[in-house]
């Protein structure tokens, strides 16, 4: 007799071993239909996978959680079937999900062009239509080796070759085609539907390695129903026309070059927008508390070694040989013994140096050192990205140098602050995740388990509800994170906050307890912003570049309609700017709609016009960005409105 709890509690009996499709069936026809797989005791199964034993079990259907990961997972099946069936010669190599959909690697002569896409969809969707039934089989290890060898897929079997002795081999037929899985899948073509899009071609090397062949990628995206792959599109498409690249060439901010690969060369433009967040932040740290700090660039690298960082972060690291004179009259050479430094890749062990100048008393913490850090790192060529990833980049970054004690309320006082700057910057949608402990780690499980309550016992202090992220901590120590939702439903990681036991004690940090001992520090890393450069790149595409007046490079163009009215502009101009505000004066001999336009697409917030009549009466019309409206008043009443309007969120408060 085999139970199988159900996920409402209730308990159904089988005579003896009874598959997912069994269960689906005895709850009801409708239920059978629709299911697509099981999840046995948290585990994902196939449908027609016996279950032998007692078990909690779950039907899988098209709108559970887990539906989307086994749809994409088939539909990259499903496209290699469709390549190999229009392409024969093709080898196919590995075809995982990913973000948002899935690729698969194939190994031929020629390269995939994005003409080719087209023909492999309406092959695949044929393949649908044709409801290929799926079916598993477990085969002995050298036997499989010889079959794809055989057929002439070499890829499929060096990966069998390199596979754990005692992992099964499972091959997953659907049809006559196969490959080479782990599983599970759906029961057949059918199930995957046509929520299907191929997206782009592109290049890898096998195994990610260079020294290895070329292949040549496909990435396609999958979804449950259409509505949602039409939703995803949508999404695309308006993420295209947010991206911060595009809209920082269109609006002057910033740009990058060749020659210096992931370092951004802000222009005028785009250091205004940084300056004006660093004076924000700025504003709030010394509210809060923390004193601010400068420590250099290179570091020796004897503090990157007692720090654990050389180990584990070298290769991520520009190193430079520190050269010494071998006498007064001689050209630097290299000493005898390798002294080597390095750009900083992170801020924290300087500061310690500092926690370490003179004795601190358990009276003076916590200390809350902060410092707008320039970093380095040697992030690989293909994975730079614009300002979201570069190697070049500047942090709000900060250590609290706390006691144990005083771990829960610098937190909860942290949580409070990043809720308003994100409140500040429009962004309130905030998903809170506590990382735990991951497998290879510093530390015993009695330091781990103090410091993870009192990061939970923070959250819960605080109202915010949270999820776990098991196993994803830092090697020294558990970590928040933070998650915000932009305008258009995109997910950002921002910010950091990580507990550290491990760094005090590896830089020997003491401050001296009420009894006059020795004690270790608990240091809490932890950045607002996370970089200048990335969050400028969210704030943009946030905004899709109409970014706040306060924030805006320039916040007002004054715009003429007729010659007549040059003079009086500039007298506009200068009363703003008198105010305070950005102000940029067009007297051009164009036309009015045509500067409206232009200025509109530079993303300028408020644009001015002056013709006659507004000369006449000492008035000014004001054209928001987005809005055909106009609105006119008084020179004295718009400057006393738009420089109260441009005041930063936490200056507006005061």
């Amino acid at each position: 007799m085999v139970a199988i709890t159900l996920p409402d509690g209730s308990v159904r009996k089988f005579d003896g071993a009874v598959t997912g499709l069994d269960i689906a069936g005895d709850i009801s026809k409708s239920l059978a239909k629709k299911a697509l797989a099981v999840k046995v005791d948290g585990e994902l199964r196939d449908l027609g996978e016996p279950i032998g034993a007692d078990a909690s079990v779950e039907i899988v259907t098209r709108e559970h959680e887990d539906a989307l990961d086994i749809i994409r997972h088939d539909t990259a099946h499903l496209m290699a079937q469709a390549v190999q069936e229009l392409y024969p010669g093709t080898q196919v190599t590995i075809g995982p999900n990913i973000e948002d959909g899935f690729f698969y690697d194939f190994a031929r002569d020629e390269p995939f062009s994005t003409d080719d896409l087209g023909a492999i969809e309406k092959k695949m969707a044929e393949l649908v239509d044709k409801d290929l039934p799926t079916r598993k089989e477990v085969w002995d290890r050298d036997a499989a080796i010889k079959h794809f060898n055989d057929i002439g897929e070499k890829y499929k079997a060096e990966i069998i070759a390199d596979l754990p002795e005692d992992e099964e081999i499972k091959v997953y037929f659907h049809g006559d085609w196969h490959d080479l899985c782990r599983g599970p899948h759906l029961p057949s073509t059918k199930h995957i539907g046509k929520a299907f899009k191929l997206m782009k071609v592109a290049g890898a090397y096998w195994r990610g390695d260079h020294r290895n062949a070329v292949l040549h990628r496909i990435y396609g995206t999958a979804w449950a129903n259409e509505k949602d792959l039409k939703a995803y599109l949508t999404r695309l498409e308006e993420a295209e026309k947010r991206d911060h690249r595009k809209l920082g060439r269109e609006m002057d901010l910033f740009h990058f070059q060749q020659e210096a690969q992931g370092s951004v060369f802000w222009h005028p433009k785009g250091y205004l927008v940084w300056r004006q967040l660093e004076a924000y932040i700025r504003r709030q740290l010394d509210g809060d508390g923390y004193v601010e700090v400068k420590t250099p660039q290179l570091l020796d690298s004897v503090f990157w070694e007692q720090s654990g960082h050389w180990a584990k972060f070298r290769e991520n690291m520009f190193i430079v040989p520190d050269e010494i004179p071998s006498t007064e009259d001689e050209a630097p050479v290299l000493s005898g013994k390798a002294d080597l430094m390095a750009l900083k890749p992170m801020n924290c062990p300087a500061h310690v140096q500092i926690f370490k100048q003179g004795i601190k008393s358990y009276r003076d913490l916590p200390i809350r050192m902060a410092e707008f850090g320039c970093c380095h790192r040697n992030e690989a060529h293909g994975a730079l990205h614009g300002l979201m990833r570069v190697r070049q980049m500047t942090q709000d970054d900060a250590h609290i140098f706390c006691r144990e004690d005083q771990i829960t309320d610098e937190t909860q006082r942290f949580l409070s602050l990043f809720a308003r700057v994100y409140e500040d910057m429009g962004m309130t949608e905030i998903n809170y995740k506590l990382a735990t402990r991951p497998e290879q780690r510093a530390g015993d499980d009695a330091t781990w388990d103090r410091a993870e309550k009192a990061l939970a016992d923070a959250l819960t202090a605080g109202g915010l509800d949270f999820e776990y992220a098991e196993g994803e901590g830092a090697f020294y120590g558990p970590k928040l994170e933070f998650h915000l939702t932009d305008a258009i439903g995109r997910t950002w990681q921002a910010g950091t906050y990580q507990l550290d036991y491990v760094l005090p004690e590896r830089l020997d940090a003491t401050y001296v307890d009420e009894s006059g001992a020795r004690q270790r520090p608990v240091m809490l890393h932890r950045a607002v912003f996370g970089t200048f450069e990335r969050f400028i790149g969210l704030l943009i595409e946030h905004y899709a570049g109409r970014l706040p007046l306060w924030l805006s490079p320039v916040q007002v163009v004054v715009t003429t309609i007729t010659s007549a009215a040059d003079d009086y502009a500039r007298e506009v101009a200068a009363s703003l700017r008198a105010k305070g505000l950005r102000v940029d004066l067009d007297v051009r001999s164009e036309k009015i709609n045509y500067k409206v336009r232009e200025h509109s697409h530079a993303k300028i917030p408020v644009i001015a016009v002056v013709g006659a009549k507004e000369a006449e009466e000492g008035a000014v019309s004001l054209r928001r960005l987005g809005s055909k409206d106009q609105q006119t008043m008084t020179l004295e009443g718009a400057a006393a409105t738009l420089a109260d309007e441009a005041l930063a969120p936490d200056l507006k408060r005061v």
